[in-house]
């Protein structure tokens, strides 16, 4: 193992890789709200969802109904949601996800405690409006648990029904809105829903969960996009087809029969607020504008289920896109590979070893990548004692030298940008699979070995104190991960590194070190199902390349073939024949200059 021989461009590409990883981390990493007043964050507690419009409605030019009503709570059911409505103002009182608990084992709860809105805002008069919370309503029920119709008296001509339908085995909830106005004195265009809630925590990482917490919308014909992710973000979007309050694996989503323009959304990190005492990751809010039909009247709909890719890929309402899965040739890897392949694997295996299995066909696909890898580390490691006269020969020209180093490369049939090349082409895997841990809401709850929820962190061990950047406890997989990386960069490196003199200064044993520091700090509160692929995919590459070194590749033959390749004429062309021609031509310069 120590005879192997570094190369700086291979592992310029494994930077790469971590680079992209360190930029996730950060990227997703919840920032610190700054400067917020202790009372603004007592009022996220004891208030409930205040909307800014209210201030509108409750003004001089608006029409205010009296609230002096009794309330009574109306109950849609079945064997996937509860849904509540209150005859007070008509707003959502409960959403119960039956089947589903949070990390403590309690009730999953969607809404609860008043921490949502959803109510209209809709013209009465010039310059009037009248807010759909502020009606008292009468019910009368279609059919049980299933259609309930609420009426509430604007005034004497006006009146407002709010239809509420739960299907049979269904996820979704069907809103229809009727206006009625026995004069037919008003044009009711342009009526607002204000939609907003709090979204709880349901996982044992708050952090974690937080992450891949945000708004998430669709627009035009497939597009999507989402909020950013730490701190406050608001926008204005057009050509809006759905609205998505995703929380990490559970979501509320509008769905709107027509695209929306002049929409506004933003988030608010929650997660932050010590206040809270972590019950909630971020605060949503969508003002909608909305456009009635000929006769008053317009339905939308709305989703309350997992963030599950598979599930919601079942509307076609392209739902799906709500998911995290990677932008590019990562979702596109995700979406038509790895989904199919694991879900494939879960109807024969448990999960852990669905993961190991996963890993194994990913690690033998990408096998020729592993074998030019290690044949051009070969050559390297051949070429190197040429290598070392040719630096200390001309360790005074910089020119000189790299001009006789390409030489040296055309002449033996080396090329050190192989060894480069196939871990870039494992980039849009290794990254692919970063995003496909985190979505896949199929590994929530399902244990393996100590790990008791794979979607989760494994504690072996609770601090009792939390570090900075590591968090509270000591997760196993992370540190089965690390020492896997750091077995393997020593594989890879060995003992004969280059000096920092002939790596810009850069200290190869210190970089060799901080990887696997860097898995273990960074994972400790990832999914252990992630940790757990980064593990056996390491394990399975130091098997491999100690195979191809001991079974495969001969060093003997290689320097054989790099012996009979110098003896061969040269023939230089393509990129080395412009490099060698500008490397001659800069020599001439230079000899001109020192003349």
């Amino acid at each position: 193992m120590e005879q192997n021989k570094f190369d700086p461009l291979q592992f310029i590409g494994f930077l790469l890789i971590s680079a992209i990883l360190m930029f996730w981390f950060y990227d997703n990493q919840s920032s610190m709200i700054e400067n917020q007043q202790m009372s603004e964050a007592e009022s996220l507690v004891e208030e409930t969802y205040e909307n800014p419009i209210q201030e509108d409605i409750s003004s001089s030019n608006n029409l205010k109904i009296d609230q002096r009503f009794e309330e009574e709570i109306i109950s849609l059911e079945n064997e996937n949601i509860l849904f509540e409505i209150s005859t007070g103002g008509a707003e959502i009182n409960k959403i119960l996800l039956k089947n589903f608990s949070n990390y403590n084992d309690e009730p999953l709860f969607l809404v609860n405690d008043n921490k949502s809105i959803f109510s209209y805002n809709i013209p009465i008069g010039r310059n009037s409006v009248i807010n759909s919370a502020d009606l008292n309503y009468t019910y009368r029920i279609i059919k049980p648990d299933s259609e309930v119709v609420l009426t509430g008296i604007i005034d004497e001509q006006r009146s407002l029904d709010l239809t509420f339908k739960l299907q049979d085995n269904s996820r979704i909830v069907d809103f229809d809105i009727k206006l009625n106005d026995s004069n037919r004195s008003n044009n009711y265009d342009n009526i607002e829903l204000i939609w907003g809630r709090d979204s709880f925590r349901n996982s044992k990482s708050i952090d974690y969960e937080n992450r891949y917490t945000s708004l998430a919308y669709g627009f035009e014909e497939n597009k999507d996009s989402y909020l950013s992710i730490a701190g406050s973000s608001n926008k204005n979007i057009n050509n809006v087809n759905w609205i998505s309050f995703r929380e990490h694996f559970f979501s509320s989503i509008l769905i709107l029969n027509d695209q929306v323009n002049d929409v506004d959304i933003s988030s608010e990190d929650l997660a932050s607020n010590e206040t809270l005492d972590n019950k909630f990751t971020k605060r949503f809010l969508a003002n909608v504008p909305l456009n009635l039909n000929s006769d008053d009247s317009l339905s939308l709909s709305m989703y309350f289920g997992p963030t599950d890719y598979e599930t919601l890929k079942e509307y076609n309402l392209n739902l799906e896109n709500s998911v995290q899965i990677g932008w590019g040739i990562f979702g596109w890897l995700n979406r038509f590979i790895f989904f199919p392949l694991f879900s494939f694997l879960t109807n024969y295996f448990s999960y852990g070893l669905s993961i190991i299995l996963m890993t194994i066909i990913v690690k033998v696909a990408i096998a020729p990548l592993t074998y030019k890898s290690y044949e051009s580390q070969v050559k390297m490691r051949v070429l190197k004692p040429e290598l070392e006269v040719i630096n200390e020969k001309f360790k005074d020209d910089p020119m000189k030298k790299q001009q006789e180093t390409m030489n040296l490369y055309t002449k033996s049939g080396a090329n050190p940008m192989s060894g480069c090349l196939p871990a870039f082409l494992q980039m849009p895997i290794f990254f692919a699979l970063f995003v496909f841990f985190p979505a896949a809401f199929s590994l929530r709850g399902k244990s393996f070995l100590w790990a008791d929820d794979l979607s989760s962190y494994d504690s072996i061990l609770d601090l009792g104190f939390y570090i900075p950047l590591y968090g509270d406890h000591i997760s196993l997989f992370p540190i089965l991960a690390s020492i896997a990386i750091f077995f393997y960069t020593k594989m890879t490196t060995g003992q004969q590194m280059m000096p920092a003199s002939q790596t810009g200064g850069v200290n190869m044993k210190v970089i060799m070190y901080l990887m696997p520091i860097m898995m273990l700090f960074f994972f400790n509160n990832y999914a252990s199902g992630l940790s757990l692929y980064y593990f056996i995919s390491n394990v399975l590459t130091i098997v491999l390349m100690l195979v191809i070194k001991n079974f495969i590749i001969d060093d003997n033959k290689i320097l054989t073939q790099i012996e009979e390749n110098k003896k061969k004429p040269l023939k230089v062309g393509g990129f080395r024949a412009r490099l060698q021609k500008a490397l001659e031509e800069a020599e001439k310069q230079k000899k001109r200059r020192e003349q």
